[in-house]
């Protein structure tokens, strides 16, 4: 399948193309933890909760415990996954650690967590862009067939957070690029615990935001808006999105 947005009004740089075409290739191929199938089925759930019943229920209620049901699901992933996914797309400042523990204590391991974590917040990317631009969203991709690495990193602290995380002063040698020219900050050592999710992440953000080096670059304007506009823009887009970050 190809993947571009050679149907947008406006033009579209080429590295937003290629870093676009690179997520939906990452997508449909087995991960750490996921196969491909497993992956798109993800993807596939993430779209679904936009149209959740009882995540709008939910959202709207004081607490989302108080309001019972199921998930209007496609019926592809287990049950823990089914309330991840929708959870994190519909109310994501209203997660908390008492909920991810009891997901864990469905089988939802810490490693399945933050791989699902790494796959919704690519597509929502992409699908975001897509909207911000009046298309529809892409088709999703058809998986890669292949086994998950079941890689786990060394280095890791499990202290700090609801899942292990690696800190920068006890990052190896296979992870030394997750902070490479960055100060290692939280929020990319959030998904650490499965490294590929940190370079495909990171691969998105510094091509649709910065490159690290150029955050604090204020001597030059490498966007078509400056620096302060682009952070008036992520405030707001945050604020919305109920992103404390």
């Amino acid at each position: 399948m190809s993947v571009n947005h050679d149907d947008a009004p406006w033009p579209v740089r080429e590295d937003l193309q290629a870093a676009h075409a690179r997520a939906w290739r990452r997508l449909a191929r087995a991960g750490t933890w996921f196969s491909g199938a497993e992956r798109v089925a993800i993807a596939a759930e993430a779209r679904q909760a936009q149209n959740c019943r009882l995540c709008r229920e939910r959202s709207a209620a004081l607490t989302p415990g108080a309001v019972p049901g199921r998930h209007d699901s496609l019926g592809a992933l287990p049950l823990p996954q089914v309330e991840a996914v929708h959870r994190i797309v519909s109310d994501p400042g209203r997660l908390s650690r008492a909920w991810r523990e009891g997901l864990r204590g469905q089988g939802l391991s810490d490693e399945q967590y933050v791989e699902l974590i790494g796959v919704v917040a690519t597509v929502t990317a992409v699908d975001t862009f897509r909207l911000a631009l009046g298309l529809a969203p892409w088709p999703l991709p058809v998986p890669v067939s292949g086994a998950p690495s079941g890689y786990r990193p060394t280095g890791l602290d499990a202290g700090r957070a609801w899942v292990p995380m690696i800190h920068p002063k006890t990052v190896q040698p296979a992870e030394a690029d997750l902070y490479a020219g960055s100060t290692g900050a939280y929020v990319r050592q959030a998904l650490s615990l499965v490294p590929d999710e940190v370079r495909g992440f990171f691969d998105l953000v510094e091509t649709q935001y910065l490159p690290a080096a150029a955050m604090r670059d204020y001597a030059r304007e490498p966007r078509a808006i400056s620096h302060a506009q682009i952070e008036l823009i992520a405030g707001r887009v945050s604020a919305l999105n109920q992103c404390v970050y």
